[in-house]
């Protein structure tokens, strides 16, 4: 892959750039209410303002803050934490790989501020895209869907000062729409259906039949659990099979 930039005008680096905006509209207007269940949520815990808001500003992944915010709350330790956010976000290592190797003719800065905005579903995008090949397309598609995601967070932030208590609070159901919302499209898909259901048994077993005999913390299960399903997964199908 060539990393020298790109030699074309200003005005068609604009033009892709604002294509790859527009790319990411529809993903940017699914993510604003899901950023808002989460400030919501934050808020409902009492998680200060500022870590809240720097959770989407820097971190930048949807299902890991929720996670996050969940184990926070029920006193998980901090390596747990960050050991279950390594786990969840570690396919992204997988997706950034494969893109690098679409996107034609960029620096390496762009490459690794284009690698910081990848998710499920700007990767979905950019996948097929012809347009994707351009790093300031996909850089485009990132930045909307960066920009949605922390304008949400602040808006779930603010507005939870007007809710109701009980309105609050109930938004913890928000982290487990949000993972049947990213799960339920895919289990059509065999290998997919089988690593889920290994993953909701071993939480199952580990929740009802280990946890109440060796008290075992929410991160542990999750990671146990994730690890245990992915090792099943990778020794019953072969590479190519997942689609």
């Amino acid at each position: 892959m060539a990393t020298s930039v790109q030699s074309t005008s200003p005005s068609s680096q604009q033009s892709t750039f604002r294509a790859g905006l527009r790319a990411g509209i529809p993903v940017a207007i699914g993510y604003i209410p899901i950023a808002i269940a989460f400030g919501l949520l934050a808020k409902s815990f009492d998680l200060p303002n500022v870590i809240t808001l720097s959770m989407s500003f820097f971190i930048f992944a949807g299902a890991s803050q929720f996670i996050t915010v969940q184990l926070l709350m029920t006193g998980s330790m901090y390596w747990e934490i960050i050991l279950t956010t390594f786990i969840l976000n570690s396919r992204h290592f997988l997706m950034s790989a494969s893109l690098s190797q679409r996107i034609e003719s960029t620096s390496r800065k762009l490459l690794a501020a284009i690698a910081f905005g990848v998710t499920d579903e700007t990767f979905s995008i950019a996948s097929t895209r012809k347009e994707a090949r351009s790093g300031l397309f996909v850089l485009g598609l990132n930045t909307i869907a960066f920009l949605a995601w922390n304008i949400g967070t602040w808006i779930g932030v603010f507005l939870a000062f007007g809710l109701p208590g009980t309105l609050q609070a109930s938004m913890g159901i928000a982290l487990y729409a949000m993972f049947i919302g990213l799960l339920v499209p895919s289990l059509t898909n065999r290998p997919v259906f089988v690593v889920a259901s290994f993953a909701i048994i071993m939480q199952a077993v580990l929740h009802w039949m280990i946890t109440p005999f060796f008290p075992i913390s929410d991160g542990i299960r999750i990671i146990i659990a994730t690890v245990v399903a992915a090792g099943i997964g990778a020794f019953l199908f072969k590479e190519g099979e997942v689609s």
